[in-house]
């Protein structure tokens, strides 16, 4: 079989690039591990902070018509860290907005993706197939394909090798892709566990999101509804211990470190847990090669930012193909460097913003303490300070692709 671009990875960043690219003139194959299912691959109960740069995106390409209920708007953000002075308070009115973006859950989306990419009419979707070997061709790359997880129980599209002239690694941060061009990495531990659930308290949700920075790692409460969804970056040493709690103890563990601004704690669902990590590729392109999302970039989910540049590094990608034309080879060396320069600004203000943040929040010495707490004071105090943290938290960093600014 032989295709234009081959996307490895049905996740939120490939199936959104496969959207972003339908109907351009490409062949396209989209290579998946496993079958669809209630909770597509990638996708769990976990909430998303859509920016509303992503919002415009994922709304032009057709998916959000596809979620049960519209995202939950987030109209004002509250930052504050645990023994220091100065809140930030920021309102989506007082920019002229009605909200910064909008929450929803993982496995919404990754339900309203799999309807959009159920709808291409340029796409190969080869499931359940995973990568076993990556060759060299004269003008291209050969995949070696082998069953993945249930493809003896179902029939699967596809041979045992398939050849393109692009192949996009949206493989997740222990990418297969990138590991076998050789493809070093940065990594960081951050010896902190995310605990994540839905929660409740006594004070419906009315648009505010949470941010509370502590020694131990972040606490955050997104609006989702009339509830929340809950994250609690707790010491890995602890993690599990954390775990191991009935649901009052929990309730009482999280108001402890959260504190009462967003009310009482009245109920929590079930939780999930994820070790933190940083993970850099060192490049993003190689021969006849792209990196998207986590296999790019792992970040601290501190701020929201995730999930929100592996998406612009799709529609990043989609804007620099369609500049090409459809006549165009899509792994050229100017194709791969017209790409890397596109994603070079926005990529590193980000990964410096995630991880200067983690760090320095999570610092308890004195002098920080004073730093934190007059740069609180002064974003919260100094008229167009806020700005460049207003466009961030909004996705408009950077060069902007044109889909999340609404264009077509």
């Amino acid at each position: 079989m032989d295709f234009d671009i081959v996307v490895l990875g049905g996740g939120l960043v490939g199936s959104s690039l496969a959207c972003a690219l339908d109907g351009r003139g490409y062949r396209i194959a989209l290579v998946e591990g496993s079958l669809p299912r209630e909770s597509p691959p990638g996708f769990d109960e976990r909430k998303l902070a859509l920016a509303a740069a992503s919002l415009n995106a994922l709304g032009t390409l057709g998916v959000l018509a596809h979620l049960s209920e519209p995202p939950s708007p987030i109209r004002r953000i509250h930052v504050s860290r645990q023994g220091d002075f100065g809140v930030v308070r920021l309102a989506a009115s007082d920019v002229g907005r009605d909200a910064f973006g909008g929450v929803v859950s993982a496995r919404e989306l990754g339900q309203a993706l799999e309807q959009r990419l159920a709808a291409l009419s340029d796409l190969r979707l080869l499931r359940p197939q995973t990568v076993s070997g990556i060759r060299d061709i004269e003008g291209g790359i050969a995949l070696n394909l082998q069953p993945g997880d249930g493809a003896v129980a179902a029939s699967s599209a596809g041979g045992d090798e398939l050849t393109t002239r692009l192949l996009v690694a949206a493989d997740g941060t222990q990418s297969f892709a990138r590991q076998a061009r050789g493809i070093a990495v940065d990594r960081h531990d951050y010896l902190q566990t995310l605990l994540v659930c839905s929660l409740v308290t006594d004070r419906p949700a009315d648009g505010g999101a949470y941010e509370r920075f502590t020694a131990d790692g972040p606490v955050a409460l997104l609006p989702m509804g009339r509830q929340y969804g809950a994250i609690c970056a707790v010491p890995r040493a602890e993690a599990e211990a954390v775990m191991a709690m009935d649901d009052v103890a929990y309730m009482d563990y999280f108001q402890v470190r959260f504190g009462w601004r967003a009310g009482r704690v009245v109920r929590v669902g079930k939780r999930s847990a994820y070790p933190i990590a940083r993970v850099i590729a060192e490049r993003i392109v190689a021969r006849r090669m792209v990196l998207m999302g986590n296999a790019a970039q792992t970040i601290h989910p501190i701020g929201a930012q995730g999930f929100n540049l592996g998406l612009r590094d799709a529609l990043s990608l989609a804007e620099v193909l369609v500049a090409a034309g459809a006549d165009a080879d899509p792994g050229s060396e100017a194709v791969l460097q017209a790409y890397q320069s596109s994603r070079r600004e926005d990529r590193e203000r980000t990964l410096s913003f995630s991880d200067g943040l983690a760090r320095a929040t999570g610092n308890a010495s004195v002098p920080m303490h004073l730093l934190r707490s007059i740069g609180l004071m002064a974003l919260a105090n100094v008229p167009g300070l806020s700005a460049p943290l207003v466009s961030g938290a909004m996705g408009f960093r950077g060069n902007v692709p044109a889909l999340s600014r609404g264009g077509a």
